[in-house]
């Protein structure tokens, strides 16, 4: 794939019902709804951690009005995620400057509240820097319930977040790619289940 191209081709799993959102609205955006129906317990943690992302995210690649979160993609068709019962796979044509990439295995890192390093050496000065501060739970530092009591630790790990938009190794396994919106435009094919891929 050609990063420098003027249209990208991402794939993305979606609910089979966006098809009715797009039929109605021409468009399909994720809502909150959309996060708490798919993530359920759990749907509070990402949301908070969505938000981040939006907010920073929108710095890049500025949001249209009214979206709330953004739509993830893959940039390969060999590593999307495949359709399934419900579930069906858009083919989208993507205007190169619509596109937010990131970098899947440091957004790991986000989702379970961690530091995000620049290198391999900074996670073991990092880590042994904790240490030497005596702090076994780094999560304490994001946790709502006790960030409070670390002010610059929480700071100091949420900008370390911003390196998921700082691809080292252009890698399709580890690459990812949000956009706010599919319009009817982007769609080049719809994949289902019973499409031979």
């Amino acid at each position: 794939m050609d990063r420098d191209e003027k249209k990208v081709t991402l794939w993305t799993r979606q609910d089979a019902r966006s098809l009715d959102e797009l039929q109605k609205n021409g468009v399909i955006r994720i809502t909150r709804f959309h996060l708490e129906e798919k993530f359920d317990l759990i749907a509070d943690h990402i949301i908070y951690l969505y938000k981040w992302f939006v907010d920073a995210a929108d710095k890049r690649v500025p949001k249209p009005q009214g979206v709330e979160f953004p739509i993830w993609c893959s940039v390969s068709r060999e590593y999307m995620l495949r359709p399934t019962d419900g579930q069906i796979v858009y083919e989208l044509e993507v205007d190169s400057s619509e596109i937010i990439y990131f970098d899947g295995l440091k957004w790991d890192y986000v989702l379970n509240h961690h530091y995000v390093p620049k290198n391999e050496k900074d996670a073991d000065d990092y880590a042994l820097e904790m240490k030497n501060k005596g702090y076994k739970n780094t999560f304490s530092f994001i946790d709502e319930k006790t960030a409070h009591f670390f002010p610059q630790e929480r700071k100091r790990v949420m900008d370390s977040w911003n390196r998921v938009f700082e691809i080292d190794n252009w890698d399709i396994f580890r690459i990812q790619a949000n956009i706010w919106e599919i319009r009817p435009e982007m769609i080049k094919q719809i994949l289902r289940e019973d499409t031979a891929i």
